[in-house]
């Protein structure tokens, strides 16, 4: 009978985990150093030489400075995206959306964690808020995420979001919520995953009784 080897690794999945601890370290770093000494003030040779890679290595992950301040950013959205779709059809729009959120704040906090420190994600929060060039493109970002936002609610209540001005409506008012929460989160002395959840929580309950509706029953009340 032949004696079985071991296991090893797949080269192919080593080499993405080093890439993967790579940009992680990448993302650190720019964090540290733009809270530290400023956005403007950082180059990305700094950020490069403190993870001990070239600047060729960094544009292999990121095209700019710009896209490493809202990398963890994103992975936020895009885990509150995915949690949004998921959600059962039988829900009224605003409980989607407030159910994703809660859903992805419950284990998107262990995966900030694995790339930044929690507190280093509140330092840079505020970093961005106080920093006019990433303040424009904090807005423009969040415009083209409630946009996205409103198409998907659009369709999973079968609507055409650009006849029907509600899906925007909602997430307006949704968007508003949660840019509010997120500036008193930033604002606190609590960094914690937990205290930006409960905060979210509470602030979304606040809307809750004025608009969530079944936007089908009061369409067709209108069409009588």
């Amino acid at each position: 009978m032949a004696t079985p080897t071991p296991q090893t690794a797949a080269p192919g999945g080593l080499r993405e985990r080093k890439k993967q601890r790579t940009r992680d370290a990448l993302i650190r770093a720019a964090l540290e150093l733009f809270t530290e000494q400023g956005y403007e003030a950082t180059t990305i040779d700094e950020i490069a030489e403190a993870v001990d890679v070239s600047q060729r290595t960094y544009f292999r992950y990121f095209a700019n400075k710009e896209e490493v301040v809202f990398a963890v950013q994103e992975m936020v959205e895009a885990r509150f995206l995915e949690e949004l779709s998921a959600r059962p059809a039988s829900e009224a729009p605003l409980t989607a959306l407030r159910s994703a959120v809660m859903v992805a704040w419950d284990d998107i906090g262990g995966a900030i964690e694995s790339v930044i420190p929690v507190e280093l994600h509140m330092r840079s929060y505020r970093m961005i808020e106080s920093t006019p060039a990433l303040v424009a493109v904090h807005l423009r970002r969040s415009s083209e995420l409630e946009e996205q936002i409103a198409r998907l609610i659009a369709r999973r209540e079968d609507l055409d979001v650009d006849t029907d001005p509600r899906p925007r409506v909602l997430v307006a008012a949704f968007s508003g919520v949660m840019r509010v929460a997120g500036k008193v989160w930033g604002e606190g002395q609590d960094c914690s995953v937990a205290s930006i959840r409960e905060l979210t929580k509470s602030y979304l309950d606040h809307i809750a009784p004025a608009i969530d509706d079944d936007w089908h029953t009061a369409g067709e009340a209108d069409t009588r």
